[in-house]
């Protein structure tokens, strides 16, 4: 029955629950946090709203556009995996022509408004971005390497740094340095997906860590790179980026994640890699909201 419902799509009108399917919207609001934090901290006292709006509209747009090449380019993938096969491209509802399109008009819209109503710098480095995920990521190192979540993790960790450059329009090592906490933290963030999915990538042919060189290797990796992500969270710290509140609220979500990391690593309980993946997503957003808190509370206490 499974195999059937892989294989099987349902054809059918698109509708505009499809088209935001595309734009994989949870994703985009987890960057656009990371963006919101990194322009603030950018800005020497109460961020502009109206460039705050502008920047996070342009970038979202970016993301969403390349979320939806990201589905036109892995449609064979999804067609084999059970986490993606409903998604409306297997499900032909929408075809990879008039998904590439929209794909298009929210690309254009989106890098048009940066350089129009923020900057040049932002505007190219989301361009970049957006080449790096939707391309180098998805149709070149995907297929390529077991190593392509590191390689292309460049291109996911960009939202804050592009928050910052619209405040500044220069690259800072303050914005570098939230790009390189983002960069550290997706290997143990996507691999612990990629131990609890391991069975779905293997049969789409896609060459994950795990299925490479198998679980254990995997485990050792996530507990290494959770070491090295703990590692960079401490760097706003140490540089003066951030004060006190921020290390004592960052120590707290780290020793959690540790935790995962450490259970993973140990055990071989089914549930623990999804536990790990899941609490990642808390992680990241917690660590950017301390950043946010800790921020403000220099500036007013």
């Amino acid at each position: 029955m499974a195999t059937l419902s892989l294989s099987e799509p349902r054809t059918g009108s698109a509708s505009w629950r499809d088209y935001l399917a595309l734009c994989k919207l949870k994703v985009v609001a987890v960057m656009l946090l990371t963006l919101v934090v990194g322009f603030c901290l950018a800005a020497p006292l109460a961020p502009d709203p109206v460039l705050l709006a502008l920047t996070s509209l342009g970038v979202g747009l970016a993301a969403a556009s390349a979320a939806a090449v990201n589905h036109v380019l892995d449609f064979n993938i999804d067609c084999r995996m059970a986490r993606t096969a409903r998604r409306p491209l297997p499900q032909g509802r929408i075809s990879p022509r008039n998904a590439l399109m929209f794909a298009a008009v929210l690309g254009i819209a989106g890098i048009s408004l940066l350089e129009v109503a923020v900057n040049s710098v932002t505007a190219w480095l989301t361009l970049a971005s957006l080449i790096g995920y939707a391309v180098v990521y998805t149709a070149i190192l995907k297929r390529a390497t077991p190593q392509n979540i590191v390689i292309g993790g460049v291109a996911g960790a960009a939202p804050p740094l592009l928050g910052w450059t619209a405040v500044t329009g220069s690259v800072d090592f303050q914005g570098l340095l939230l790009m390189l906490i983002i960069f550290a933290w997706t290997p143990p963030h996507f691999w612990a997906l990629c131990i609890a999915r391991r069975d779905d990538y293997a049969r789409a042919g896609v060459p994950m860590l795990p299925n490479t060189h198998g679980v254990p290797y995997t485990r050792v990796q996530i507990l290494l790179y959770t070491l090295l992500t703990l590692i960079a969270t401490l760097l706003p710290f140490v540089t003066g980026m951030s004060g006190w509140l921020y290390l004592a609220g960052v120590m707290l979500i780290n020793v959690r994640l540790l935790h995962w990391a450490l259970k993973l690593y140990r055990s071989t309980e089914v549930a623990v890699p999804m536990k790990m993946f899941r609490y990642s997503i808390v992680y990241i957003m917690w660590l950017f909201a301390i950043l946010l808190i800790d921020h403000y509370g220099h500036l007013f206490v």
